[in-house]
C-alpha cells in the first residue's frame, strides 16, 4: 500500500472529520487527504485571531479551493487566557486548548466524528506543548501516527498537487515574542506590520523577533546577503512599524530557534 493510500485509509476509518487548517503544508496535506478519503464529510477550519499574520487566511482559502475541501473559519480568543498572555514555555498549550475547545464544540454541533491535525513525526523532536492539549481533546494526527516527517510531507504534498507544498512555515505571531514577555494585541500588530514591510521588499522567509523597542530580523540564508547589502532599507522598513532599534541577525534564520536550547535541555538524562 502506498503512503498516500495508507494515510487515506486511516482517515477514511474516522467516517467524518474537521481538519485544523492553517493553510501551511502540514495541515494542507491532511486536508487534501481528508478530501480524497471523506469527500463532503471533511471540513477544513481555520482559526482567526490577532496572532494570525496578514495574508494567512487568504492563503488558506485559496488552498482549500484548490484541493476541493469545504472551508470555514472560527474566531479563537487565546488572548483571553491568562496562561497564553503570560507567555511562558507552555504558551502553545493554552493556544491549542482554545483551538481544540472551539473545534471540538463545532464537531459536536455538526456531527463530525473527529478533529484531525497536521502534526508530523518531526514535531516529536521539538518542544511542542500543543501536542499535550491535542491529546486531552482526542485529536487525531494521521501524519505523526504514520511516522511521516517534514521532508516526506512536502514530497507527498507535491505529488498531490497541494499548492502550499513549497510554502515556508508561518507559525503564529506570538512565536516571535521571547518567553516571559507578555503577549498583547498591540505587540502582535507591530510584529505583523514589520514583517509585511519586509515582505514588501521581496523577502520570503523571515521572522521579526520582538524585544521591546528592539526588533531583530532573521532571514533565510539565501536572502541574508541581499538584506545585508541594503541594510539601511531593511532597517527603515522595520522601523516604520514603530521599532526604535533594528538589528539584522547575521546568522541564517532557523525555524523554532527560540525552542532549540530549551528542548535540548529536556532531552538530557
Amino acid at each position: 500500500m502506498s503512503r498516500v493510500k495508507q494515510l487515506e485509509h486511516r482517515i477514511s476509518k474516522l467516517g467524518s472529520a474537521i481538519v485544523a487548517f492553517s493553510g501551511g503544508v502540514d495541515s494542507s496535506l491532511v486536508a487534501a487527504l481528508a478530501a480524497r478519503a471523506l469527500g463532503g464529510r471533511a471540513l477544513a477550519v481555520t482559526a482567526v485571531s490577532p496572532a494570525l499574520a496578514t495574508g494567512e487566511l487568504e492563503g488558506a482559502r485559496g488552498v482549500a479551493r484548490s484541493i476541493g475541501i469545504a472551508h470555514e473559519m472560527v474566531t479563537t480568543e487565546e488572548l483571553a487566557r491568562e496562561g497564553y498572555r503570560r507567555n511562558e514555555r507552555d504558551r502553545c498549550y493554552h493556544c491549542k486548548t482554545e483551538l481544540y475547545d472551539r473545534l471540538g464544540d463545532l464537531a459536536e454541533q455538526r456531527g463530525y466524528a473527529a478533529v484531525v491535525s497536521g502534526a508530523n513525526a518531526d514535531d516529536l523532536g521539538d518542544w511542542r506543548p500543543g501536542l499535550a492539549a491535542a491529546g486531552e481533546h482526542g485529536v487525531v494526527h494521521p501524519l505523526l501516527e504514520a511516522g511521516v516527517g517534514k521532508e516526506e510531507v512536502r514530497d507527498l504534498a507535491r505529488a498531490l498537487g497541494v499548492p502550499s507544498a513549497e510554502k515556508p512555515a508561518s507559525p503564529c505571531l506570538a512565536s516571535r515574542i521571547p518567553y516571559g514577555t507578555e503577549v498583547g494585541p498591540s505587540i502582535l500588530r507591530q510584529i505583523d506590520r514589520a514583517e509585511l514591510a519586509l515582505k514588501g521588499l521581496g523577502f520570503r522567509v523571515l521572522r521579526v523577533r520582538h524585544y521591546g523597542e528592539l526588533a531583530r530580523v532573521e532571514l533565510a540564508g539565501e536572502e541574508l546577503p541581499h538584506a545585508l547589502a541594503q541594510a539601511e532599507v531593511v532597517v527603515s522598513a522595520v522601523r516604520s512599524a514603530g521599532y526604535a532599534r533594528v538589528e539584522i541577525d547575521e546568522k541564517p534564520f532557523r525555524s523554532g530557534s527560540l525552542n532549540v536550547r530549551f528542548a535540548s535541555r529536556l532531552r538530557r538524562p
